[in-house]
C-alpha cells in the first residue's frame, strides 16, 4: 500500500509544470543573447576596437514603445564594467532606460539597445542613481561594422556610444534625452538583497551564478581591456 501511495505522488508531481524563471533572470539571459547575436555579425555590428577600449557595456533587450501612448519608451537591462586590472568583467547591475528619441518602429515594436561606456567620466555617471544621456553625459551614435573607423570626433568626445537593433536592422543611435537609472528590483532578485548599482559597479559584490552566461559572453568577445 505504501509503495502504491509513493508511486501515485510521484506521478502527480511529474504532471506539474516546471517553475517559471523570473522575468529578471529571463531578461539577463536575453541580454547575453542580444550581445552574442550582434557580435556574431561583425560586418554589421560593433567595431571590435571600440569594444576593446570600452570601460563598461550595457545591454537593454526589447526596449519598447507604447503603441497607444505617443512618445513612451522604456526598457530594462544590465550593465557590466571591466573587473579590477581590466581583465574580465564585473558583476552586472540592473538599469532602466526611459524616454529619448531614436526612431522606434510604429506600433509598439521592440528595439534592442547596446551602450558602450568609453571613459572614466562615463563610469562615474553610472555610479549615480540616474542621469540623462546627452545632458549629464555626452552620448553619440556608434559606428557600425568591422571596418568602421573609431577615430571620429564623436568617439573622441563621447562618454557613451550607443546602438539599436530593430527588426533585424542594427545602427548607431544617439539616445539623446533618454534617462538611465539604476533598477533596484532586479538587483534584489539577482543578489538576494537590496543593492545599489554603485556597490555592484565598484566591485563590492561577487557575481551571482545567474550572471554566468552574460559575463562569459562579454568575455568571449572582449576579455581584456586594451
Amino acid at each position: 500500500m505504501r509503495n502504491v501511495l509513493i508511486a501515485t505522488v510521484l506521478l502527480a508531481g511529474a504532471g506539474l509544470p516546471a517553475e517559471k524563471e523570473s522575468p529578471d533572470l529571463e531578461r539577463l539571459r536575453s541580454a547575453a543573447e542580444v550581445f552574442r547575436e550582434v557580435m556574431d555579425t561583425p560586418d554589421k555590428g560593433i567595431p571590435q576596437g571600440l569594444l576593446d577600449k570600452s570601460h563598461c557595456v550595457a545591454v537593454i533587450p526589447g526596449m519598447k514603445k507604447g503603441a497607444l501612448i505617443v512618445g513612451v519608451k522604456y526598457g530594462r537591462g544590465f550593465v557590466s564594467c571591466r573587473a579590477a586590472g581590466g581583465v574580465g568583467w564585473g558583476a552586472p547591475a540592473a538599469v532602466r532606460i526611459e524616454g529619448g528619441s531614436f526612431g522606434l518602429q510604429i506600433g509598439g515594436a521592440e528595439t534592442d539597445v547596446i551602450l558602450l561606456i568609453m571613459n572614466e567620466r562615463g563610469v562615474q555617471r553610472l555610479l549615480s542613481s540616474r542621469f540623462t544621456l546627452g545632458g549629464d553625459a555626452a552620448v553619440a551614435a556608434g559606428p557600425v561594422g568591422r571596418e568602421a573607423t573609431a577615430q571620429t570626433d564623436a568617439y573622441m568626445t563621447a562618454e557613451i556610444l550607443s546602438w539599436s537593433r530593430s527588426r533585424g536592422v542594427f545602427a548607431g543611435v544617439s539616445l539623446s534625452g533618454a534617462t538611465l537609472r539604476q533598477d533596484r528590483g532586479p538587483n534584489r532578485t539577482l543578489y538576494g538583497q537590496a543593492m545599489d548599482n554603485r556597490e555592484i559597479i565598484q566591485g563590492k559584490v561577487q557575481a551571482p551564478a545567474a550572471a554566468a552566461e552574460f559575463l562569459s559572453t562579454l568575455n568571449k568577445y572582449s576579455s581584456r581591456k586594451t
